[in-house]
């Protein structure tokens, strides 16, 4: 590659980015102030995302909005051939649009100080080139000819072969006809193992018709079995079609073992929702939601959603309700399927691409990542919940900094565990695992505890005490971090990113307008539950809106037999169906102008919820109290 095109540095400041758009080019300077975490939303809206997934319909879109600066096209149109970004480059959704975004602009190199895993995953496998060395990018602005394959070269050993085949599916093409072996030692010794370390292990293709390893350690990359895999509207059309392209209409490997969801666009009709974002957004997206559910009937796929066979809700809940197994390995196209890590599984999200191949080969590429294990202790006191629990981790700086980082193409999951876990169920244990990803991780696992126990028995009519899956005597960690929730604040997190972390009692003066208490992070019925008993015997602030969404069917039907949502009702809360819209735009509880906005949601980007306007991030609990008093409060402190 030789620079032909212009650098596109994102900057920190807006100023040296609007200068860029307006035709100046910066020097090359490696310690410039670059944006911490572009994340995925900034790269490619929700909004855009309903259009289609080419590169001819998403470039003109790439980085709108970035910095209230970047207008429609500007990059497309600006000749850009390399973006550089900071730290945690390509934060956020599993949504490899994104990628798709970057090369519909132009862009032909990433240069960045880290890239976060699923995103460096989508480039390698779409076969966009990056680097975190900005020695790349200096020879390539002194005018050298930079051999870019040279990148691939450096990548660990399955990375390079997906490269050398082309991709990742003309690579799953050459795995089904036998033309390749393993990429990575199979006769390896026992050792003593943590809990992600022994379900790889023991999914782990080892040639041939053999699975199962001896060990595996951080940062080896194995083929694993998948147990699961799931997408929903957003992201299934792409795998589809990706599929069909290169395998046209040949059998999906164990049809049983998936499912399509519709869950991201089924609140977009809701009445509250702002008439522009209907008219922007709900056409289009029922093109999207209709592609997927022909794709999948003809493919022998189960489709959740309104009208459909299997009941409505946010994916990852399903998932929890239904399918997910201790020990299983599971995989959706989207970024919060750490969620179903709570039952003891290894579960991560991915993109499009890796979809489409483990649909085809029932496997799934897996980067063995390094494991922290977080030990709870002490009681949760005084209102605290996981939520505080988990934004407090993610914003420390070990987390924040990705401390545990050495090689480009580390990972790194949280086994939590410890006496503290007890106290809790599922609902709100599955918090710390959905929200690791929010700390540039790749998932987190609970360890077998009393409460997974009781809840699989619960739903599933049956033991798994054969399935759990504990740490051995000796397993290695990273870091083992021991927490007294005694020691652990009420925490926010302040808008723009989820390791914000904050003390709640230090931005008590802030204003509230807009209280969300939804999505896979806050809708279950145990978070419900909490809202409600602030609410009780209480009413709304004035001029405060507040929107409910229960995260499935099954938990709609127990918070409507319990008085839960009449009770919202009363309040004058806008409840709705089963469903994510509200966390992205596509539903009720979108920002109005000159709006602040309490959300129980995972992710407070800027825009993601659908427009601008700061978004803290907080309890249910926190949330309730919020609405009662329109600041953010302590619920302690309600008269």
């Amino acid at each position: 590659m030789k620079l032909s095109g212009r650098v596109l540095w994102l900057t920190d400041d807006g100023a040296p980015l609007g200068a860029q758009l307006g035709g100046s080019d910066l020097s090359f300077d490696p310690k410039r102030a670059l944006h911490y975490g572009v994340n995925t939303d900034l790269m490619i809206s929700g909004a855009a995302c309903t259009l289609g997934y080419t590169g001819e319909i998403l470039g003109p879109y790439f980085l709108e909005n970035f910095k209230e600066v970047v207008k429609k096209s500007s990059i497309k149109d600006g000749s850009f051939q390399v973006a550089v970004g900071g730290d945690a480059y390509g934060s956020g959704s599993s949504r490899e649009v994104a990628v798709v975004a970057h090369q519909g602009a132009g862009i032909e190199l990433v240069v960045a100080r880290s890239f976060q895993r699923i995103f460096q995953e989508n480039m390698v496998y779409s076969g966009l080139p990056f680097t975190t060395d900005f020695e790349v990018l200096e020879r390539l602005m002194a005018g050298e000819d930079v051999d870019l394959t040279q990148l691939a070269r450096s990548l660990p050993p399955f990375f390079r072969a997906v490269a050398e085949a082309g991709g990742l599916l003309p690579y799953g093409s050459k795995w089904l006809r036998g033309e390749v072996t393993p990429t990575y030692e199979t006769t390896v010794a026992p050792r003593p193992m943590n809990i992600v370390e022994k379900i790889v292990a023991q999914k782990a293709w080892a040639g041939g018709e053999k699975f199962g390893l001896g060990a595996v350690a951080p940062g080896d990359q194995v083929l694993a079995k998948v147990g699961f895999r799931g997408m929903h509207e957003y992201t299934g059309g792409m795998v589809m079609q990706l599929y069909r392209d290169e395998w046209q209409k040949a059998p999906i490997a164990n049809p049983e073992l998936a499912a399509a969801f519709e869950d991201h666009f089924v609140l977009l009709d809701h009445e509250t929702v702002p008439l522009g974002v209907r008219a922007q957004r709900l056409e289009p997206s029922r093109k999207l939601r209709d592609e997927m559910v022909e794709a999948c009937v003809e493919n022998g796929i189960r489709v959740h959603g309104p009208g459909q066979k299997y009941a409505q809700g946010v994916c990852h809940r399903i998932v929890v309700e239904e399918y997910a197994e201790p020990g299983m390995i599971i995989c959706l196209t989207d970024s919060h399927t750490p969620t179903a890590g709570v039952l003891n599984a290894f579960a991560f999200g991915v993109g499009s691409t890796a979809m489409a191949f483990a649909l085809r080969t029932g496997l799934m590429p897996v980067t063995v990542p390094k494991t922290v294990r977080v030990e709870v202790s002490g009681r949760a006191q005084g209102g605290l919940s996981p939520k505080d629990l988990i934004l407090h981790l993610i914003g420390d700086p070990y987390f924040r900094e990705e401390k545990w980082r050495t090689s480009p193409t580390d990972t790194c999951v949280v086994e939590f565990g410890g006496p503290g876990l007890e106290q809790w169920n599922v609902d709100e244990l599955s918090v710390l695992t959905n929200m690791t990803v929010e700390g540039g991780l790749m998932t987190g696992v609970v360890e077998p505890c009393r409460p997974v126990r009781e809840f699989l028995e619960a739903r599933r009519g049956k033991s798994f005490d054969s399935q759990l899956v504990a740490p051995d005597a000796g397993a290695s960690y990273e870091r083992v971090i021991r927490v007294n929730l005694d020691e652990i604040p009420l925490t926010v997190a302040t808008p723009g990113d989820s390791r914000n972390r904050a003390a709640l009692e230090a931005h008590e003066s802030v204003r509230i307008h807009n209280v969300v208490i939804a999505s896979c992070t806050g809708g279950s019925l145990a978070d419900l539950r909490a809202a409600a008993e602030v609410l009780r015997g209480r009413k709304l602030a004035d001029g405060v809106r507040v929107t409910v969404t229960p995260s499935s069917a099954d938990v709609a039907k127990n918070a409507e037999a319990e008085g839960l949502l009449s009770l919202f009702r009363s309040l004058g809360a806008v409840v709705t169906a089963p469903g994510c819209g509200s966390c992205i735009g596509n539903g009720p509880g979108i920002p109005l102008e000159g709006e602040t906005t309490a959300s129980t949601t995972n992710r407070n980007f800027d825009r993601r919820m659908g427009a601008p306007g700061p978004v803290y991030l907080v309890s249910p609990a926190v949330a309730a109290a919020s609405a009662v008093t329109g600041r953010l409060t302590d619920p302690r402190k309600l008269s």
